[in-house]
């Protein structure tokens, strides 16, 4: 059964752009991992090396070779983090769920993981639980974080969660707001930019809770399409200086209105972005 799911993600996806990269996440949502079996069969049908393969999932974070586990917890170890007690929450949530970084319980409840940066190094120590931020942990947290990730969070406090929290950016080049109040993501006005790949160009739009990975385009932007951003009032290209630290694209600026800098990944499918407030980011 495994093997026919598998060739129906493999036919689906092998004839677009980035079609490996496709390929693997639909695996990876389907069973939570990549087996070697899989891993084999997407060799075998679509003619690729499985040392290519191979390497296209070990590289990317959002691939796992191993099941995980219904929620995934990662601490980050980053240098803003380890400073403010990281190292001392990653060993309490290892202590509480009763294994190693890397491992999963018993139970398949949890996976839990360390990371060198999640990317908002101004709020730290930081901990996710299932893409939901939670900022300034304390050891004393940690119960109340598993807790709260059994149960699922309460709709109606989800607002006054201090973990969600929504960013308002402008244009780094004419400083005009980027805020579409009158389309929505998670609820929130979403933010708005012009994509230009392939020799189409598309509004794009994304959540402005910070944390969420939400996006939407009129036009398809296949996964591993590197994306030119523009200003849609002035058309300047937002370019920025640096590279993503997890797969070498060029991260895209952002002024936050309440002071400091996003920087968020031009690789459609990554989901690196790091949040820089008043220069607190280290």
């Amino acid at each position: 059964m495994e093997g026919t799911q598998v060739q129906d993600i493999i036919e689906k996806h092998e004839q677009t752009r980035g079609g490996l990269i496709a390929i693997l996440e639909g695996i990876q949502n389907r069973y939570g991992y990549l087996s070697e079996d899989s891993l084999r069969t997407v060799a075998e049908k679509t003619g690729r090396s499985l040392v290519d393969i191979y390497a296209v999932a070990t590289f990317y974070k959002a691939f796992s070779l191993k099941p995980r586990g219904k929620h995934l917890i990662s601490a980050c170890l980053g240098t803003a983090c380890h400073v403010r007690g990281g190292p001392a929450i990653a060993e309490e949530i290892q202590r509480q769920l009763g294994v190693e970084a890397g491992e999963t319980t018993p139970d398949g409840e949890f996976t839990f993981e360390t990371a060198a940066c999640l990317g908002a190094c101004a709020l730290g120590p930081i901990v996710v639980v299932d893409g939901h931020y939670y900022s300034k942990v304390g050891t004393v947290n940690v119960k109340n974080i598993l807790k709260e990730a059994l149960l699922g969070p309460d709709e109606d406090d989800i607002k006054r969660d201090e973990r969600i929290f929504r960013v308002e950016v402008n244009c780094p080049q004419c400083n005009h707001s980027l805020m579409d109040v009158g389309h929505l993501i998670d609820g929130e006005p979403s933010v708005r930019l012009t994509a230009s790949f392939h020799n189409k160009h598309t509004p794009f739009r994304f959540s402005s809770l910070y944390g969420s990975g939400m996006v939407e385009s009129e036009e398809e932007v296949p996964v591993d399409t590197i994306i030119n951003f523009f200003c849609p009032h002035c058309h300047a290209e937002l370019v920025g200086a640096s590279n993503c630290a997890d797969c070498g694209a060029l991260m895209v600026p952002l002024i936050v209105r309440s002071g400091g800098m996003i920087q968020i990944c031009s690789r459609r499918g990554c989901k690196n972005h790091m949040l820089d407030l008043d220069g607190e980011n280290l």
